[in-house]
Formats: structure tokens, sequence, C-alpha cells
């Protein structure tokens, strides 16, 4: 069992301990992980490139904090959409390196169209 499957299961319990089911819709989930991802976001704000590399112990712990609540969040929205996460990253860095092949991508933040 893969880690993310002994985390999901255990988002799982978690919720069901609560009857949390209820307000768990896909709906939901989305708008709490978009909500999650500012907050994370905020940590980040104001600071230089330099600064956000380089953050004091306590920032760096606060902001692992806002992004485990966002991972929460994916896996359980994850969970609820039955997608395998794993298989879902997998399948999208595939199609990705199709999109954005080393030879012209290279040193390039230039997004490419769609096919």
């Amino acid at each position: 069992m893969s880690d993310l499957h002994q985390l999901r299961d255990a988002m799982r319990q978690f919720a069901h301990e609560r009857e949390w089911e209820q307000f768990h819709s896909p709906k939901n989930l989305s708008m709490a992980l978009a909500v999650e991802a500012a907050e994370l976001m905020e940590h980040f704000q104001w600071l230089t490139e330099a600064q956000s590399l380089a953050l004091p112990a306590a920032a760096k712990r606060e902001a692992a904090h806002e992004m485990a609540d966002v991972l929460l969040y994916l896996v359980r929205l994850a969970d609820r959409l039955e997608v395998d996460l794993f298989a879902a990253g997998l399948e999208k860095m595939k199609l990705n390196a199709e999109k954005y092949p080393v030879e012209t991508s290279r040193g390039s933040f230039t997004k490419r169209d769609a096919k």
C-alpha cells in the first residue's frame, strides 16, 4: 500500500469519526483546497526570491503546516472522486514531458499551447 493510500485511509477515518462526510463534497473540498493554497502563499507574499528560499525555522514550520493542509484536502478530494492521485500524477507528468520536450523547454518558462 502506498503512502498516499495510507494517508487517504487516515483522512477517511478522521472524517468518518467526526461525521464530516456530509460536508466533504467535491465542491466544498476544492474550495477549501484553494483557501489553504492561498494561506500558503501568504507566507511568501512579500519576500524576495532569496528570502523565500531561506525561511527561518519557525516560518518554515508554519509553511509546512499549510502545505500539509493543501495535501490533506487534495487527498480527501481525490478519495471522494475516486481518483488514484498517484496514477493521475504519473499520467500528468508523462503528458507534460510530451508537451514540454527537453530540447525545446530547457531553461525556458514559456507555456506551450495544448495539442
